[in-house]
């Protein structure tokens, strides 16, 4: 098999996702503009091995056992959560917003871990939420603290617009990220989703390299520009103790 020929088997794998959790080959294949033939193969082929699964009425696929299996191992490698959630909690205790755990990984921004305000209008997000390094106060301080040409590759990939408060100008993006690394925190409204904000701190490494962020998060209503300072302040606070843990670790170990 060459890399492309698994790059592409991979690639169908995007598709499967909590809006679309399943697929009929046809359909499939006309949104990848491939032969139904192949995509036909690729998914017989991960349907043997357990990564996919057929409902036989529908005659469409679905993410398989294997997925909860490998799930499963990920899940234990993830101790240094056990140690964080808890400080995740009191922030949300603190603040009464969610509170959002974001890493890096390559050049997208996953959230690992919210926890989720009690109150009733509030800030929700499925763990394992993928989001561009563009977008947002969680991801933008995580883009802020990368090297110039990891910064250059996110552009390269294109800036669209979530909301009309989108950065897409790549200059203006770039200033905004110089100013964002310069204060060390990132503040947003409603740049990801509509009347939402964002407050943002980076986490570092014991080597110092930007790995994930800690984020609270909740409607604008709640977070006019005079409260931004308490509320940081809160943030930074509970941030110093993760902080702590992410310092005693290497960079191989984090999150393992």
């Amino acid at each position: 098999m060459s890399l492309k020929t698994l790059d592409n088997a991979l690639e169908i794998l995007k598709f499967f996702t909590d809006e679309t959790p399943a697929w009929g080959v046809r359909e499939l294949a006309k949104e990848l503009n491939v032969s139904h033939s192949i995509v036909h193969r690729v998914l017989a082929t991960y349907e043997k091995h357990g990564f996919l699964a057929q409902n036989q009425v529908t005659k469409k696929y679905v993410l398989g056992i294997k997925f909860w299996e490998y799930g499963q191992l990920v899940q234990k490698r993830l101790k240094l959560i056990d140690a964080i959630r808890p400080i995740m909690h009191r922030l949300c205790e603190d603040t009464g917003e969610s509170v959002i755990l974001t890493i890096l990984e390559g050049i997208e921004a996953v959230d690992i871990e919210i926890v989720e305000s009690p109150q009733k209008v509030k800030y929700e997000l499925t763990v394992g939420n993928r989001a561009p390094l563009y977008v947002g106060a969680s991801s933008k301080v995580l883009m802020a603290y990368l090297p110039e040409e990891k910064r250059a590759e996110v552009i390269e990939q294109g800036l669209s617009p979530y909301t009309d408060n989108t950065i897409v100008d790549p200059n203006k993006l770039i200033d905004d990220l110089d100013n964002i690394k310069k204060q060390g925190w990132c503040y947003s409204r409603g740049e990801y989703f509509e009347g939402t904000f964002g407050i943002s701190i980076p986490l570092f490494n014991k080597d110092r390299e930007i790995v994930a962020s800690l984020s609270i998060a909740g409607p604008s209503y709640r977070m006019p520009e005079e409260k931004v300072q308490e509320a940081l302040h809160m943030l930074e606070k509970r941030g110093k103790e993760i902080q702590d843990y992410l310092s005693q670790i290497e960079v191989h170990q984090l999150f393992q």
